[in-house]
């Protein structure tokens, strides 16, 4: 791999962990993530939309097309954009949330 592929790829992983992360475990800005996770309930999106591993999959695919020319080397990286993105997803601290002492949502 070329310089500038190593770099597509490293930038090409962490837009896959931040994008499946923000669908799966995030509210999003203004909660659009969270109504449209509740909007789709127990569909097979609605499934999709709260398993990382499984977004990882799907959202990677585009970025393949973002770093290697062959079809062969995008089934290759495609895959191992998921894979980086879910060893980043296994190094990540979940969020810590503050709740009101008293139970009731402010």
């Amino acid at each position: 791999m070329k310089t500038n592929q190593w770099f597509r790829f490293m930038i090409a992983a962490l837009a896959v962990w931040r994008l499946s992360h923000l669908l799966a475990a995030e509210d999003g800005p203004w909660d659009v993530v969270v109504r449209i996770r509740r909007a789709l309930g127990t569909t097979n999106l609605g499934k999709l939309m709260d398993c990382f591993y499984c977004l990882s999959v799907w959202i990677s695919i585009p970025f393949a097309f973002f770093i290697a020319d062959w079809m062969l080397d995008r089934f290759v990286v495609w895959l191992a954009l998921s894979g980086a993105a879910s060893l980043a997803n296994k190094f990540t601290p979940e969020p810590v949330i503050f709740e009101p002492l008293d139970g009731k949502d402010h």
